[in-house]
């Protein structure tokens, strides 16, 4: 997933109060773990999208939650924020740029290797080398499957998204026959 600015830029300033605290690593599990619960409980959205619902009480809610997953205060205190500004919904985005300023402070570099299907392990790790050997960083894969793709890989490595995937090559070769055929049209 590509974030967002208004992510990428709560991201910056959590990512140096937690630098500052020299509480990165737990910074990000936090963020990661309240994100993962966000995005999987239809109940705890429900309650950011019902009027009904005041800004105290999700507070409280982000607050709970929030201690549940073992934040700090100074991340309890970021997803306040974030409820107070109605932007509690880019904390799946914040999360995923925060891990990545912290990889990148480290020298780590997060690969997202989207297939149709799973691959051999031996796949994975000719991959792996491949671009740590590209790139003179340590590398992280994360594996995601999508059916959408019928075939090949699409490999997300930052902000540059290299898309090998079926549908894209079929994609491709539709639009140099429109090409092909819309010029053959205007030389006759």
């Amino acid at each position: 997933m590509i974030a967002s600015s208004v992510a990428r830029r709560y991201a910056r300033a959590l990512f140096s109060l937690a630098e500052e605290a020299k509480q990165v690593e737990p910074s990000a599990r936090a963020l990661t773990a309240f994100a993962d619960a966000w995005e999987t409980s239809a109940d705890l959205r429900t309650i950011f999208e019902n009027p009904a619902f005041g800004i105290e009480p999700r507070k409280k809610v982000v607050v709970a939650v929030a201690q549940r997953v073992g934040a700090s205060p100074m991340i309890t205190n970021a997803l306040q924020l974030l409820t107070e500004r109605n932007r509690i919904s880019f904390v799946g985005e914040i999360a995923d740029a925060f891990r990545a300023l912290a990889e990148s402070a480290t020298g780590v570099l997060r690969a997202e290797i989207v297939t149709a299907t799973d691959l051999p392990d031996a796949y994975y790790a000719r991959l792996e080398k491949t671009l740590a050997d590209a790139t003179g960083k340590k590398v992280v894969l994360v594996k995601k499957k999508d059916p959408s793709l019928l075939g090949g890989v699409v490999t997300k490595v930052g902000d540059k998204v290299f898309d090998g995937s079926l549908r894209a090559r079929l994609a491709d070769l539709r639009s140099q026959m429109l090409a092909a055929a819309t010029a053959g049209a205007r030389n006759t």
